[in-house]
């Protein structure tokens, strides 16, 4: 049985929120295999790699996660903080790729 199956597909299109950019990530996709994904908060591995399997047909090895905490900023006089949010990496098996719909 697949990682998909054991979960409600409904729930799975809610867990992957958006690709990361930034120079990390696609350093990191270019050398390890690895993909970063920004996540909902309560997800679990087992439910990142059904979702990342479900949405782009592909084999997922191993994911790690990590709580990144929101920024300082000043609003004015003010002083407020962004919220804290969930990254996840995953490495796609041997021969996997994720194309994110870039044509051309």
């Amino acid at each position: 049985m697949t990682a998909a199956k054991r979960f409600n597909a409904e729930q799975l299109m809610n867990v992957v929120l958006a690709p990361v950019v930034s120079e990390k990530s696609t350093r990191v996709a270019d050398k390890d295999r690895q993909y970063v994904f920004r996540v909902a908060d309560a997800a679990t591995k087992p439910e990142i790699k059904a979702a990342v399997e479900l949405l782009f047909k592909t084999k997922v090895d191993s994911v790690t996660v990590s709580r990144v905490k929101g920024k300082k900023k000043r609003f004015g006089r003010f002083m407020g903080r962004r919220g804290n949010w969930k990254k996840a990496y995953v490495r796609l098996a041997a021969g996997q790729e994720i194309n994110f719909g870039a044509t051309e």
